[in-house]
């Protein structure tokens, strides 16, 4: 942990920044809008009031132990409780919308894990901030934790979805903790040991090498390893926390300062300044990956305990090379096993997946290359009309630089988001398109189209040969094969299914689609030899470097997500 003095510096120079963006009137933090696409109906609007964000900078506020900003943060703990639903008839009682300028009846749909995210910044003004509290504030805020924690156990989320199972724990336990009211207590701390007990089972968190959602759910559980009184809790978030600091560290690549991939979800393409600020403060500062002055600072992190225990922390310092495969979920009724794979030495780190979606959050093949001591990405995407198409569903092999990969199409998968807008079967598009985006540092990048297969792309010392195997995706008109452009910063090398005026594509009477590529990334040209073999009902794909061979297997007809993930190479 870093010094408490440079932990209040920063606390005071976050407050001071935002001290422009608090609306006096509304009693709220006011931000520019942005959206993933989903859960919110707004667009097009310019600035919004957001209730998470308003609720941590309230805790920030009375953590500053200054009277003017502590009655700022009880008053804006007032204004954000009385907009948590309190109407026991309706479905989404007890949660918050996203932003004061849209009500849950607008949302698209309301998102359940406000209970847990606003909840959490509730309890952790309950048990700190009480004696600044008015005798109405504390009832207010004793009731909307309880309606919090009533929506959590409600919905009670299983243990593989990571963040909100830790997060619902933390609300729960605590707050049965601080209110002496053991149904919360006894429900926190079973939902703890179920999450410990699977992700035990499975040696990792089920979402998986998340940047976002790792450094979220170390938070979560050093603060509730420090804040709970219960000795069992302890123990589990003290193994829970050796689990997520492996995970962490056998990815972080060195000589890019990038935490290797593949990642569950993720929205940044290169490490953002928030993740190596967060490292180096659990790292206690033994390595500088920036200036102490230029540390981001997140609320809840300087008193949450967190800190790299020492078996890991040779990790962040000497690069090391790995070769792991490590499997991430299992199901055993569907016949779906998840493994992600990664290679990684001095000149770059390639991480896959053998099954997933193709949603904007994940990143089921990416590499970090080091270019001349800078950081160089490629992440492999499908497009829909320029956006992440989540109907899609990958195959995929890895031996160290080498992968076979094929592309599926799933008949009841997400269009642009995992669930929320699932296809039934159809869609309609202008462009379709496979692709590999190139981007951080270009310097010396060149792209080659050898023929209507192959392309092959130069990038500083790094070599990347990709050449399409397999092309069954049969549109007429329609210009496919390959395409590159560099725009707005980055190398987009794409292989173009379709692109023409808008059809409507029925998966379901689709008999043969499924695309298959091979790439190898090195210091050379080399192009995987690949044999492919054409079955009664999927095509299969081997690849060789002489020494090892592997191969995937895709079906010829679209599915469902769950048939398409259960298909066994």
């Amino acid at each position: 942990m870093i010094s408490a003095e440079l932990a209040q510096q920063k606390l005071l120079a976050w407050l001071e920044q935002n001290e422009p963006h608090y609306n006096s009137e509304l009693q709220l933090l006011k931000q520019p809008f942005s959206s993933p696409g989903y859960h919110t109906a707004l667009r097009d609007v310019p600035y919004v009031h957001p209730t998470r964000e308003s609720l941590a900078y309230a805790v920030t506020l009375l953590n500053s132990g200054i009277p003017h900003y502590q009655e700022r943060g009880c008053a804006i703990l007032e204004k954000v409780i009385s907009l948590q639903d309190t109407d026991r008839s309706r479905p989404t009682h007890g949660i918050w919308s996203w932003f004061y300028e849209e009500p849950l009846d607008k949302m698209a749909p309301p998102d359940w894990n406000w209970a847990d995210f606003c909840g959490k910044q509730l309890i952790l003004a309950a048990m700190h901030h009480n004696d600044v509290m008015s005798p109405g504030l504390k009832s207010r805020l004793r009731d909307a934790i309880f309606r919090a924690c009533n929506a959590i156990i409600l919905r009670n989320v299983g243990p593989g979805y990571t963040n909100i199972s830790i997060m619902g724990a933390f609300v729960t336990l605590l707050a049965g903790e601080v209110y002496y009211y053991p149904p919360y207590r006894d429900y926190g701390l079973q939902r703890l040991k179920d999450f410990h007990a699977h992700t035990l089972r499975l040696g990792t968190f089920e979402e998986y090498n998340s940047p976002t959602y790792t450094t979220v759910a170390i938070a979560e559980l050093s603060s509730l390893h420090a804040k709970t009184k219960n000795e069992v809790a302890r123990r589990l978030t003290a193994e829970l926390l050796n689990v997520a600091w492996r995970m962490v560290a056998e990815h972080f690549h060195v000589p890019t300062r990038q935490w290797a991939g593949p990642h569950s979800r993720s929205y940044d393409k290169l490490l953002a300044p928030k993740f190596l600020s967060f490292l180096q403060i659990a790292l206690d500062g033994e390595i500088r990956f920036i200036p102490d002055e230029e540390l981001i600072f997140e609320p809840n992190w300087y008193e949450s305990g967190m800190s790299c225990p020492e078996p890991y922390r040779s990790y962040f310092i000497e690069p090391h090379r790995q070769h792991a495969r490590q499997c991430i979920y299992e199901n055993q009724a569907k016949q779906i096993e998840k493994h992600a794979t990664l290679f990684m030495n001095e000149a770059y780190a390639l991480g896959t997946v053998n099954k997933e979606i193709m949603w904007n959050q994940r990143r089921n093949l990416l590499a970090y290359m080091n270019n001349g001591g800078e950081s160089a990405y490629m992440q492999l995407q499908c497009l829909h009309d320029g956006y992440d198409y989540a109907a899609a569903v990958i195959t995929s092999q890895q031996n160290e630089g080498d992968v076979l990969y094929g592309i599926s199409f799933s008949t009841n998968g997400g269009d642009t988001h995992s669930s929320l807008d699932r296809i039934k079967g159809q869609v309609k598009a202008q462009d379709l398109r496979i692709r590999l985006e190139f981007g951080g540092c270009l310097d010396g990048v060149g792209v080659k189209v050898l023929d209507e297969r192959r392309a092959q792309v130069q990038l500083g010392e790094h070599t990347i040969c990709v050449q399409n195997v397999l092309s069954e995706f049969r549109v007429s008109p329609s210009k496919t094969g390959w395409e590159w452009r560099q725009q707005d910063g980055c190398l987009y090398l794409d292989y173009i299914l379709y692109n023409g005026p808008e059809q409507t594509f029925d998966f379901t009477k689709m008999k043969r689609v499924g695309l298959i590529f091979a790439l190898s990334l090195g210091n050379q040209e080399k192009w995987l030899p690949v044999e492919l073999a054409d079955h009664n009902d999927h095509w299969t794909a081997q690849g060789s470097n002489g020494e090892t061979s592997w191969k995937i297997a895709i079906r010829h007809k679209p599915a469902t997500v769950d048939e398409l993930l259960s298909v066994q190479t």
